[in-house]
């Protein structure tokens, strides 16, 4: 993490770029890919980050070429827009807002659920910037529907949608797609998780988007329960199908950056399996004793991606071992400098305004570390400099 104290252009960038990589002696023809957030000031086609960086790369090799990856988490958030539920988000908000921002209305409604022991006892706010806590509040609101109406009522403040049918249902459709939006979220936020394995659960999200478009035209509704529940007419049902196939079309377009690699990361993860004649020619003849060796391919089945590619000696096959790190060394989402960034933010507060960029660097080195300490060790060295010094 670099420090930028003023503009944040595509050559200011490229400047601290270069830097920082000079201070950590690391290699331009080493790099393999660069995963941004697709903001202009990185992307862009003439002056952005991406393209200085290509054309560095061009200077020391013209035969290099990188890999531009947009997170692939951020771009699951943007296609949420093309599913045109503001009117159904706009009226859950004010009804959270309307029990949660006033104290005495707020206890009220708590005590009403203990009252009546509902499995909720809370109303969560939505944070455009928390990924997950639409859905969870949209959940919320679809469970205790009920409830809110008979507390807004006597509040006099009643909420005609919560006795509309036709907003029900809406409100139904957007808790199920939201829901499944929410569980390809938390996968793709797991750790150590390579490129390959995020684009195969993102593909898998939009086979399900066209199951369910199509079972939605046949009074299918298995797979969302809560539409289900709601009960909707056959018009909504045609309306949900087109809405489904346009999310899926919004992730087949946000994607697209994915199926430029899409060939090699198949070879990548299917050695054994690919098409020979249409792998990189500098592979091919590689790829070829691989899938005629039966004892590798044996192996291949039994142990990790890494662990495959890592026992491939490097005499016999280092174009394929190359070919492999490519795919496996970039990072398919900015999750993990998100949450870099999230303790910087809560380190770096008002209330430690004295803090320098060289301590907030080390916390940082301390805070997202794998590395456990050796407690017992440190603990034996202090005690052995302990007794050092009382000797002396």
């Amino acid at each position: 993490m670099q420090s930028m104290k003023g503009t944040t252009t595509g050559n200011g960038l490229f400047t601290e770029v270069n830097a920082c990589l000079d201070t950590l002696g690391l290699k331009w023809d080493k790099l393999a890919g660069v995963t941004t957030d697709g903001c202009p000031n990185l992307t862009g086609k003439n002056v952005g980050l991406l393209k200085t960086m290509q054309n560095k790369v061009i200077e020391i090799d013209p035969d290099q070429k990188l890999v531009f990856l947009h997170c692939i988490i951020h771009q699951e958030v943007l296609c949420k827009s093309v599913l045109k539920i503001n009117h159904v988000v706009d009226v859950v908000t004010k009804i959270v807002n309307f029990i949660r921002a006033r104290a005495l209305n707020h206890r009220q409604f708590v005590a009403l659920l203990e009252e009546n022991e509902t499995e909720h006892r809370e109303l969560g706010y939505h944070t455009a910037f928390r990924w997950l806590s639409l859905g969870k509040m949209l959940k919320s609101v679809w469970d205790l529907r009920e409830e809110i109406q008979d507390f807004c009522v006597k509040k006099g403040n009643g909420i005609p949608q919560l006795s509309d049918a036709d907003w029900i249902a809406d409100l139904g459709f957007a808790d199920d797609v939201t829901a499944l939006m929410n569980e390809l979220n938390v996968k793709l936020q797991c750790k150590g998780l390579f490129v390959h394995e995020m684009d195969n659960f993102v593909k898998a999200f939009m086979r399900k988007l066209q199951l369910l478009s199509s079972q939605m035209e046949d009074n299918i509704l298995t797979h969302l329960p809560t539409l289900k529940e709601a009960a909707p007419s056959a018009d909504h049902l045609h309306r949900y199908s087109s809405m489904l196939e346009a999310l899926h079309g919004e992730f087949s377009r946000q994607f697209q950056d994915f199926k430029t690699v899409e060939n090699e990361m198949h070879i990548m993860f299917s050695p054994f399996t690919c098409n020979v004649e249409s792998a990189p020619s500098n592979v091919q003849l590689e790829l070829i004793d691989l899938q005629s060796d039966t004892l590798l391919a044996e192996y291949f089945r039994s142990v990790s991606l890494l662990d495959f590619y890592s026992s491939l000696k490097e005499e016999n096959f280092p174009h394929m071992r190359r070919h492999a790190q490519k795919i496996l060394v970039p990072f398919g989402s900015a999750y993990i400098y998100e949450q870099t960034f999230s303790v910087m933010k809560f380190n770096k507060s008002k209330y430690r305004s004295s803090i320098t960029d060289d301590h907030l660097s080390a916390v940082l080195h301390i805070s997202i570390s794998d590395i456990q300490p050796d407690f017992g060790a440190l603990v034996q060295a202090q005690n052995r400099m302990d007794f050092f010094s009382l000797n002396k």
